[in-house]
């Protein structure tokens, strides 16, 4: 079959490489000898998708169910291979091979159409709040993963670029920037945690009712990866009269749920929500990027 790439996924790998690379060229390639070296039969790839990686559905060939993921080098799948292999399956989707190929992971198949975003909004949070709990562990002796200081490193010095071109959000970036300096200067918390995590990144299984997927796995404080959390479904909460209000009531809620510092919590949520506004920014989703730094104009 014809290994088209979701446009969805195209769009992404456009933002994340303006300058092109072969990775999208050699994609079809890929995945016919990803799917030959392994006797897999193809049902579809999954659209929309993802913005990092092509899925497509499988069977082994016992008729086990399986999914096939190619990722670029660039979003990190051999990060994600060996998080997932630490976390074993507890929480998490479950790998079904040992690494054949760099960049190609087999995993065992979730119902990739029904994710936590599907129940209503308190029990999402409830749910995917319990995840995390289950995801928060050591992570192995000489791990390969980069650490949160490292990462927003990265991201702070494209913030300080962008607020160059896109002086009207110099004030939050200045804000963001100033509250990453101060949670970052002191003793780092080492847990392994998913680094992307949000409802649409629980699907349902069999194995157990909710598993993760997707990681784009870091070393740091847990506050780091509830703040992706804490705006999850953003356009209802811009929509919403009492936007703000309910915007600070789920900081509290979700910092004392987990254990987490309620201050740490807010001031990771305002440097997540401005980095990523101001990244939708410079590649040109305007209204993603309002929504984004409105909310973190609540922070």
């Amino acid at each position: 079959m014809a290994f088209e790439p979701p446009q969805r996924l195209v769009r992404a790998l456009r933002e994340s490489a303006p300058d092109g690379d072969d990775w999208l060229g050699k994609l079809p390639e890929a995945a016919r000898q990803a799917v030959a070296l392994r006797e897999l039969t193809v049902e579809r790839v999954q659209v929309p998708g993802g913005r990092s990686s092509l899925v497509v559905l499988v069977r082994r060939v016992d008729g086990t169910p399986a999914v096939l993921k190619l990722a670029p080098p660039r979003f990190r799948p051999e990060a994600e291979r060996a998080a997932l292999a630490h976390w074993g399956g507890t929480g998490t989707v479950q790998l079904v091979e040992a690494p054949v190929q760099e960049g190609v992971l087999l995993l065992e198949r979730l119902h990739p159409d029904v994710s936590v975003r599907s129940l209503p909004e308190a029990k999402a949070l409830l749910e995917a709040a319990g995840m995390l709990r289950r995801l928060w562990v050591e992570p192995p002796a000489g791990h390969p993963f980069e650490n949160v200081a490292e990462r927003t490193g990265r991201q702070a010095a494209a913030m300080r670029a962008g607020a160059g071109a896109f002086r009207e959000v110099a004030g939050l970036v200045d804000a963001a920037l100033a509250a990453r300096a101060e949670l970052v200067a002191g003793p780092p918390e080492d847990r392994l945690l998913h680094g992307t995590f949000r409802q649409s990144k629980v699907l349902a299984g069999e194995r157990m009712p909710w598993l993760a997927v997707g990681p784009d796995p870091v070393v740091g404080e847990s506050a780091f990866d509830l703040a992706r959390l804490v705006r999850d479904r953003v356009e209802d909460l811009i929509a919403s009269p009492s936007g703000a209000a309910t915007t600070r009531r789920r900081v509290k809620r979700l910092a004392e749920s987990l254990d987490v510092d309620q201050e740490r919590l807010r001031g990771w949520t305002l440097f997540r929500a401005v980095e990523s506004g101001v990244r939708a920014l410079r590649v040109g989703r305007t209204r993603d990027a309002e929504l984004l730094l409105e909310f973190a104009g609540w922070l």
